[in-house]
């Protein structure tokens, strides 16, 4: 694995992004139809099947060594050029269980069947149809423009992102052990946003994104009339004083400034209105930035479900079972610095700084599991004219977001962005030669401090399942 270094990429050097970017950016008219062909067929989590054919059918025919089927459906080309870095983009390509309501010609009319068998509405209400449709067009541009730069590069495209699982899968199926890939040395991805502007890109180093744990409580009760309930003890009470409860720890017990999100988003219990349930179920998800917080929600959870039971008697200890982790999203301190000189020079006054928000993803497992840098950008998607529209009216919360019927990133200048972002993130930190002389213009990033990343892979390792 080569060492990266952290210096600022040269003013020459800058320019020459720009000039490879121009020279060998790809008609996009085929990339705008392929983005309109995956929006109006979405695919759940586990079962993108057609998506990743397309993904690998369009690597194989620009010229990659493909391997497919990772982890499910994932799919990875690698193009080897010459000695230099090993640079991986990704790309998700999930859809989500959501009815499509924004009006568009090219809207999903799509249902599946979801895991559970249930026959769901199927859409891509969080924008990885543009992350797949960027990601096509930069793979073609980088490998047009091979002749301008040295190293290796990685299109990878996850699956199953929405269960934040994805990623694990890809790696534990032995992405980086078993099927001749090599290991990059840094790893890099965009999410588009309609927070943002189409034609903008944000970037901040730090944390970006939360880490997110999912758990499944159950509280025991004593069944019986619900006529009697003096001869019951009755959970759905237990589990409603839970919900309340729940939500002090974040208001009295977090340090003010510290980020922490719990919230309830489902509460299951009972069959019939004159039957008290011997049980109930809650499914709660918790976001937090650093480890230390992440421990604090957990332990504070655990101590007020097990207080409420005994408050109330319940004859049975209540149980916890965990899943979906995913490690809050770091963007790497002198890589984000470095990629943030080449944005602000590239995009000019559409580049900024990334907000962080409570929103997770399973990105950065690519990168921890085997401790290199990663960087994680947010791509804007709004119209401009809508976006600017709202602000003079201060209403941009009224916008459709992510996960929304609504969500509708507009088709341009949102690709072009998104695949000129990946292609001068790849470019940055891969080593650039001027033709046939050879003559290195940049050693765009090159060092990492590898203590800095064993410290942030050793805050990252997954806390994983456990039932209680």
């Amino acid at each position: 694995m080569t060492r990266l270094r952290t210096s600022v990429a040269t003013g020459s050097s800058r320019s020459s992004f720009q000039k490879i970017i121009d020279k060998y950016r790809p008609r996009l008219d085929f990339y705008e139809s392929t983005y309109k062909d995956l929006h109006q067929n979405p695919e759940l989590s586990e079962q993108e099947e057609r998506t990743s054919n397309i993904a690998a059918e369009h690597l194989r025919k620009i010229g990659y060594t493909v391997r497919d089927c990772i982890g499910g459906y994932g799919v990875v080309g690698v193009l080897e050029n010459g000695k230099g870095p090993t640079v991986l983009l990704r790309a998700d390509m999930d859809g989500l269980p959501v009815l499509e309501n924004t009006g568009l010609s090219y809207a999903s009319k799509k249902e599946m069947k979801d895991r559970f068998g249930h026959t769901v509405p199927v859409m891509h209400a969080c924008g990885h149809d543009v992350h797949v449709s960027c990601l096509m067009a930069a793979a073609q541009l980088l490998h047009a423009a091979r002749s301008e730069w040295k190293g290796t590069l990685i299109c990878l495209f996850q699956p199953a992102e929405e269960f934040v699982a994805g990623a694990q899968a890809m790696v534990d199926d032995g992405l980086y052990t078993r099927f001749d890939i090599p290991k990059p040395d840094i790893v890099l991805g965009q999410h588009v946003f309609c927070l943002y502007k189409a034609g903008f890109v944000a970037l901040t180093s730090g944390p970006v994104l939360a880490a997110v744990d999912c758990v499944s409580v159950r509280v025991f009760g004593k069944g019986g009339h619900g006529s009697m309930p003096q001869d019951c003890v009755d959970p759905i009470v237990i589990a409603s004083h839970v919900v309340v409860r729940l939500q002090t720890i974040v208001a009295r017990e977090l340090q003010p400034g510290k980020l922490g999100v719990i919230t309830c988003g489902k509460f299951d219990a009972g069959t019939a209105a004159n039957i008290i349930p011997d049980y109930a179920n809650l499914e709660l998800t918790i976001r937090s930035y650093d480890t230390e917080v992440q421990k604090q929600l957990l332990d504070a959870i655990e101590r007020v479900v097990r207080a409420e039971c005994d408050a109330s008697g319940s004859p049975q200890v209540p149980t916890f079972t965990y899943y979906s982790h995913a490690p809050a999203t770091v963007n790497d301190e002198a890589s984000s610095k470095t990629l943030k000189a080449s944005f602000s020079t590239y995009f000019t006054e559409n580049a900024g700084p990334f907000e962080p928000i409570p929103g997770s993803e399973d990105f950065s497992v690519l990168a921890r599991a085997i401790n290199v840098p990663s960087v994680f950008w947010a791509l804007g998607g709004c119209d401009p004219a809508k976006w600017d529209e709202a602000k003079g009216r201060g209403t941009l919360k009224e916008i459709p977001i992510n996960h929304s019927a609504g969500f509708a990133p507009v088709i341009e200048p949102t690709l072009q962005t998104g695949m000129d972002a990946l292609s001068l993130a790849a470019l940055t930190f891969l080593v650039l030669g001027n033709g046939a002389r050879g003559r290195i213009l940049a050693l765009s990033v090159y060092t990492v401090i590898r203590q800095q990343n064993q410290t942030q892979a050793e805050q990252a390792t997954p806390l994983g399942q456990k039932v209680l």
